[in-house]
């Protein structure tokens, strides 16, 4: 590339984890790229799509371990894109979807580099899926809220109103939830959610140790506890959890995520 030029970004889900589960553009782009900028919860499996000489860069961020705040990572896809001309930054599930693809893709545009967003599915779909757990159902719901349950430290003045959710959508489906589940299971009830609703939590979705605990909401932070989940794990509280049916819930692939460090 010359010095005045700057290459495109693509903006890609890779996924919940199956590799099967990324779309045919996202494997073409990966197999393609100059430089591949890539989070915690991306597969190994999908990671050895891209060419040998492509430029491997890890950005990953847990709770307690952002070891690449997200001013860096911004800063480091500006940097790939002085150098290569084809760049993916590679996020878990959909890029737009609780994956902070929409600061990336506005720090972008601003310093003028040219970007796409390839989606990708979502661990709030793909969870109940390999559950058999529809996340609508004309029995059960026909309103789904998609919620972070990441919530800000300071929780005099939490970024989710969960008492006025307790009663204004039929289910909750519930990202990054694990930590703050106490909290938010007693603001759910205390909005006057019924203490019987059924509730699930899925943990490893789509691969190998895929395990999950069903329980009634009052329930759910025992039942967490005694089994000892942890993340990357999805909530689902509604009626259509009792709408499952294993019949037809894929089987989790034979990889392997990574572990939360």
């Amino acid at each position: 590339m010359t010095n005045n030029h700057i290459g495109k970004v693509y903006l890609v889900g890779s996924g919940p984890g199956d590799p099967d589960l990324i779309t045919v553009k996202a494997h073409r782009l990966i197999s393609e790229c100059d430089a591949l900028v890539y989070d915690s919860l991306v597969p190994k499996e999908v990671l050895q799509i891209a060419k040998d000489r492509c430029d491997l860069t890890f950005v990953g961020k847990r709770r307690g371990h952002h070891s690449f705040p997200q001013a860096k990572i911004n800063a480091v896809l500006l940097e790939k894109a002085t150098r290569y001309e084809c760049v993916v930054r590679l996020k878990g599930g959909d890029p737009f979807v609780f994956g902070r693809g929409g600061e990336e893709a506005a720090y972008l545009h601003i310093h003028k580099v040219p970007i796409e967003v390839v989606p990708g599915v979502t661990a709030g779909i793909a969870a109940p899926a390999y559950l058999g757990i529809p996340v609508t159902h004309r029995h059960a719901g026909s309103s789904v809220t998609f919620i972070t349950g990441h919530e800000l430290v300071d929780q005099r003045r939490p970024s989710v109103k969960w008492k006025s959710l307790a009663q204004a959508s039929d289910s909750l489906v519930i990202y990054m939830g694990l930590h703050n589940l106490e909290h938010i299971v007693s603001s759910l009830l205390s909005g006057g959610m019924d203490s019987n609703i059924p509730a699930v939590v899925i943990q490893q979705a789509t691969v190998v140790g895929q395990n999950f605990i069903k329980a009634p909401l009052h329930k759910l932070v025992e039942e967490v506890r005694q089994k000892n989940l942890s993340s990357p794990s999805i909530v689902v509280i509604g009626r259509i959890v009792d709408y499952q049916v294993t019949s037809c819930a894929p089987s989790p692939a034979n990889v392997t995520m990574p572990i939360p460090f």
